[in-house]
């Protein structure tokens, strides 16, 4: 279970960066800072998400 739990943080995590990437640059394109900016949180929700991935693994590891 709790590698299905590390398994759906990577998957959102990689969802959330380049949903944000995707936003950084239609912002940039269309020259839309708040776009962009929105695609800056994306990025970085996802860049916590893939810590906590990481996180739960290490944790998931000792355990065993």
């Amino acid at each position: 279970m709790a590698e299905q739990e590390g398994l759906s943080d990577k998957v959102k995590s990689a969802i959330n960066k380049a949903k944000g990437e995707v936003k950084d640059q239609v912002g940039n394109a269309k020259n839309d800072p708040k776009l962009q900016a929105e695609g800056k949180v994306d990025k970085t929700k996802g860049d916590i998400q893939e810590k906590v991935a990481e996180k739960k693994a290490d944790r998931d590891n000792d355990e065993q």
